[in-house]
Formats: C-alpha cells, structure tokens, sequence
C-alpha cells in the first residue's frame, strides 16, 4: 500500500505546482503560488521516502519521477531568494550617512494590543522611517504618545477594516497624498523623503487587499494597484522605494510582473526570502512584507525582527541612495505585450466591483 500511497502524494504535490501556472486570478488558484518552498520540501521528503522504502517497482518509478519534476518546477522560482543566487541590488560600501535612510515596515494586525514590543524595536533600531499597516485609531494613539516629538513628520489613516496605515518619519516628507488607487477602502501613501544630504526620494506605502476567502474572491484588485503603481514609477522614472505589506510573495506573477513593470529591484535576490507570514506557523511562511529599490540604491543591511504579537514579523531594512552606482545594476524589463496586460488589468480592476 506504501507504494500507491506515496504515489498519489507525489501526483498531488505536481498538480498543485501546475495549478499554479494557471492563469486565473480565483483566489484558490492563486493561492498555490504561496507555498512553493513548502511543496518542494515535501516532495523532496516524498522522493527519499521512495528511495528509501519503496522497492524497485513502477510505483517507485512513478513516485521518484513525479516528486523530483516538482522539486525542479519549485525551486526554479524560489532559489533566487537564497544566497545560491546572484544579488540583484549591491551591497554598500562606505556610503555616507547622510545619503541612508532605513525603515521599519510592520503589519501590527488591529486586535494586537503589544504595542509597547513594537516600540521598544523601533526605540532600539532608530528607523528613519516607521510605516504600519492594519493600524487603528488605539494603535494610532500609542505611536502618537512614542514617537510624535523624534519622527515629527506623519501621514495617519486610522481605520477598522484592516486596512488602516501609519507612517511616521525623521526625515521632512513633502507632496504628500493618501490615494484609495483602485477600491475606495483602500488607502495607500504616496510622498517625497527629503535625506539628511537634501536629496528628495520617492516613497510608495501599499497594502492591497488579498486574495482569501474571507477578503477577496480573485487577485484581481491587488494585482491592479501593484500594476499601476509600477507603471506610474516607469513613467515617472526617479529615486524611488515602495513599501508594505502587498500580500503577495516575491515569486508571484505578478510581483515579479510589478518589478518588470516598474523597474524596481528586490534587495531580497540573492540574500534570503525573509519571510514574514506567518509568525506562529515555522512551515507555513512567505515574504509579504517587502521593500523594493530603484537602481539609484544600494542595500546596507536588511533584517526580519522579532515577533511581537502580530501574525506578521517587522522587516527593517537601511539603504543608501547611491546614484553613481545604478549602471552596476541590471533592470529587469517589461516586454510591450506585458505592459499592454498591465494596462488591461488596472483598467479591470477600476471598472469591476467587489462581490460582497
């Protein structure tokens, strides 16, 4: 019985792997692109199992075979976030502090009331930047009292719908714009970061919403808003950080589509998933807190900090703007084919509602 058993639990692991690829935005669809390492270490398990215990047969033909193709479908889109692959964003070197700028991103989940954990992090870590997401009024109020007088410079959208974003920051913020970019419960923060050394970034603060039972029957509005705030940075091309929660993981379709739009880099590539979903679960993580770069950056450092009572780790990262260096950078690229899709996607998601 071992042999079919295992057998049906390789053809299993494939066809998930290959529903994946599917190009459909329902959210059970969708949702397989989330656990691509899980999967590969499964089969992987499944592959010695078989090895191991399964006599020389067809079943053993069969388990190995399948087990093995999915561990190679798997990994090709997940080992670009590990240190087997190249980096996509240089590291600094020597960079002037006043050109540096490091922010804190953390997904505070509305019913946590450890605050006071939180805040310790930011108190030891001194972030130029803090941008918190799924932040109400009470947790408004906390990081009102801590961090008012030192990070003076705010944008404060306090909602109950999971949805609500702070940004607090040391550095003058100008032009500032709350957007609700494709559904009018969603907000996101747009503004300029002026450094210490007076030149002026962009900064982009997103959480869209997920594609999940309870949140959103298809990708379809996430995947809008990533897509239109990647085709405003192609064609407003500057020094520019986008940041946030996006509920999407790195090695989506469509992040990995946002990046090709946009331009940007992921400082990820190269050093490590660090994987901030979920924090209670050790085998059921993936990266969906992110910081993404223009070329005009390089990486200092980049850490997942300690849990403090959300579902979500906070992600601290530091980057130098460091425009000299942007031809050491390789810039991934749309095809035109590509940003017509994108077009016809944001245009879908401002056009179609919601089923509630």
């Amino acid at each position: 019985m071992l042999g079919p058993l295992l057998g049906c639990v390789a053809g299993l692991l494939l066809l998930s792997t290959l529903i994946a690829r599917v190009r459909l935005r329902w959210w059970w669809v969708r949702s397989f692109e989330f656990p691509r390492l899980q999967i590969a270490v499964l089969a992987g398990l499944c592959a010695a199992v078989g090895i191991l215990l399964l006599e020389p047969s067809g079943w053993q033909t069969a388990t190995i075979g399948l087990a093995l193709l999915t561990c190679i479908l798997q990994l090709r889109y997940v080992l670009p976030w590990t240190r087997l692959w190249p980096v996509q964003v240089q590291s600094s070197h020597d960079a002037p502090g006043d050109q540096k700028i490091t922010l804190l991103i953390a997904n505070v989940l509305t019913p946590n009331r450890k605050a006071d954990t939180l805040l310790a992090m930011i108190e030891q870590h001194q972030p130029d930047i803090v941008i918190t997401l799924e932040s109400d009024q009470w947790w408004q109020d906390q990081l009102d009292q801590a961090l008012a007088d030192r990070w003076p410079h705010s944008v404060k959208i306090p909602l109950d719908n999971l949805y609500g974003m702070h940004l607090y920051s040391r550095l003058t913020l100008s032009e500032t714009e709350v957007k609700w970019l494709i559904q009018d419960d969603i907000p996101s923060i747009h503004t300029y970061v002026t450094l210490a050394s007076g030149d002026n970034i962009r900064l982009h603060a997103l959480h869209p919403r997920p594609p999940a039972p309870s949140e959103s029957e298809k990708s379809l509005w996430r995947d809008a808003e990533l897509l239109l705030v990647g085709k405003e940075i192609h064609q407003n091309p500057s020094a520019t950080l986008v940041a946030g929660d996006l509920n999407d993981v790195a090695w989506s379709r469509t992040t990995r589509r946002f990046c090709r739009i946009s331009g940007m880099l992921d400082p990820r590539r190269g050093r490590g998933m660090f994987s901030t979903f979920h924090a209670n679960y050790p085998f059921l993580r993936w990266p969906l807190d992110h910081v993404f770069v223009s070329e005009h950056f390089t990486l200092d450092s980049m850490q997942r900090l300690d849990a403090f009572g959300s579902d979500h780790f906070p992600i601290l990262a530091t980057l130098c703007y460091r425009p000299s260096r942007q031809d050491e950078h390789d810039n991934p690229e749309a095809s035109q084919e590509e940003r017509q899709e994108a077009s016809e996607t944001i245009q879908k998601g401002k056009t179609e509602r919601q089923e509630t």
